[in-house]
């Protein structure tokens, strides 16, 4: 089954296209021509998701998944959110929202958040079907590691001693919001659709 992936953000493609099973070819945005900026300007990461699954699917009529994640801290009252890639400005530069988390951070014992995937697929149903992936852990007082993106060198998931930028991207896989959403998205596509 042929899905387009509908993000501009390499990374994400990367870490998708590696957890995907042999049930799914995930084509890029550029495959399919597509190279204008996707709009996300809902304020939650379901209304993200589902705007840019949308617009893929009008103007280039394929079938298609977005996603959108939020890293959700408790004692900032689940910011940054939705706003978690453009939380330090619009330059959506990950030292600087880092920078900032950490200094809204400071003097807070509570370092509890979770990071929260919701994938949206649209175009095989009447309907569009959402997916929730999230992971709970810590953040970091410093920066640790230099794998992975965002704020993966300040996020340490429960039950390990690594951030996510000190894991490899298959130890990441085994455990990330992204990956837990996307297998439920392939869970689900293997169940409906079997032969396509």
């Amino acid at each position: 089954m042929k899905l387009c992936f509908a993000t501009n953000n390499a990374h994400k493609l990367s870490e998708v296209r590696h957890v995907a099973g042999p049930h799914i070819e995930i084509l890029s945005l550029q495959e399919i021509n597509c190279f204008e900026e996707l709009p996300e300007t809902r304020n939650t990461l379901e209304g993200n998701s589902l705007q840019k699954a949308e617009y893929v699917h009008t103007h280039y009529n394929i079938p298609c998944f977005a996603d959108d994640t939020g890293l959700e801290v408790a004692a900032l009252q689940g910011r940054p959110g939705v706003d978690s890639a453009h939380y330090a400005g619009p330059q959506r530069s990950s030292d600087d929202n880092i920078a900032l988390l950490l200094k809204n951070l400071q003097g807070q014992s509570n370092r509890s958040a979770q990071f929260r995937t919701i994938i949206t697929l649209i175009g095989l149903t009447p309907e569009p079907i959402f997916f929730e992936g999230i992971v709970k852990g810590t953040i970091t007082a410093t920066p640790r590691g230099t794998a992975g993106f965002g704020y993966d060198p300040v996020f340490v998931p429960e039950g390990y001693t690594a951030t996510f930028a000190e894991m490899t991207m298959d130890a990441k896989n085994q455990l990330s919001h992204r990956a837990r959403a996307l297998k439920k998205l392939e869970d689900y596509l293997k169940n409906h659709f079997p032969s396509r």
